[in-house]
């Protein structure tokens, strides 16, 4: 009788232990933590190293999103939000094609609609274009992968219309909201998702940061790895990222594309 109960027991373990061993491979080992779902977040203990986020390089890395890169290499990668046209973007290409530095421009579909000719010059000149969704919804709020999937493919078929090419399966969540389950369906739906290392207060249009103020922020706080967030509506931008190319390539860095994150 005790070997009897003995085999069960040993039985019963052992599904425990498949049943444990399935799961793990339908779920993320290491989820993220109550902080990280609703906003993006940094913090930036000392100056000329990567900042903290609310979410590790590693929980993020399970849903095939990044904020960095951890190679330590001294590599940035330039990225825009483009939510509109005002004038400053031309400036902006100009200075990327100077210094021959790729960027990925994510757009929302009233960009796409407003502005074909410069999405078609981005991608002739090499740049990437991403996906930040039709609407710039706050994509947190939103449970479905239907309603989600739409806000994405929406932009997708209207790039392709634009172009000819297909839209490169790169997302940034519109103001940096997200929830676990919205990297979960943007992983399903093929993409990788990246916010951003890097960043200062550049969209609003009627306050502008001076020269100083921008270049006290982006140059202080740059680090191996960043994924650096700039709105392309910001006339600031225009005006000094020539040199502020210069100078980070005067600090020993060069520009890389974010398809080498992985």
């Amino acid at each position: 009788m005790k070997k009897l109960i003995f085999t069960v027991f040993l039985f019963a373990l052992s599904f425990l232990a498949g049943q444990l061993a399935a799961q793990s491979l339908l779920e993320p080992a290491d989820s993220l933590p109550a902080s990280a779902d609703g906003n993006w977040g940094l913090s930036f203990p000392e100056d000329g190293q990567p900042p903290v986020g609310n979410a590790t390089f590693e929980q993020l890395k399970q849903y095939d999103a990044y904020y960095r890169d951890d190679t330590g290499d001294k590599i940035l990668y330039l990225t825009f939000d483009a939510g509109y046209e005002n004038g400053n973007t031309a400036a902006i290409l100009d200075a990327l094609k100077k210094h021959d530095a790729p960027a990925t421009f994510f757009v929302v579909g009233n960009y796409l609609t407003s502005s074909p000719d410069l999405v078609k010059r981005m991608q002739e000149e090499g740049h990437t274009v991403g996906n930040h969704t039709f609407h710039h919804p706050d994509m947190s709020a939103i449970s479905t992968l239907e309603d989600f999937a739409k806000e994405l493919q929406d932009v997708e078929t209207l790039y392709e219309e634009i172009t000819g090419q297909p839209l490169t399966k790169f997302y940034r969540p519109p103001q940096g909201k997200y929830s676990q389950s919205n990297l979960k369906m943007a992983r399903e739906l093929g993409y990788r998702t990246f916010f951003w290392s890097l960043a200062y207060v550049d969209w609003y249009e009627d306050d502008q940061p001076s020269k100083e103020e921008a270049f006290d922020k982006l140059l202080s706080r740059i680090h191996p790895g960043a994924i650096v967030l700039l709105h392309s509506t910001s006339s600031t931008n225009a005006q000094i990222l020539d040199e502020l190319l210069t100078r980070w390539e005067e600090m020993g860095y060069t520009f890389g594309s974010l398809e080498n994150i992985a």
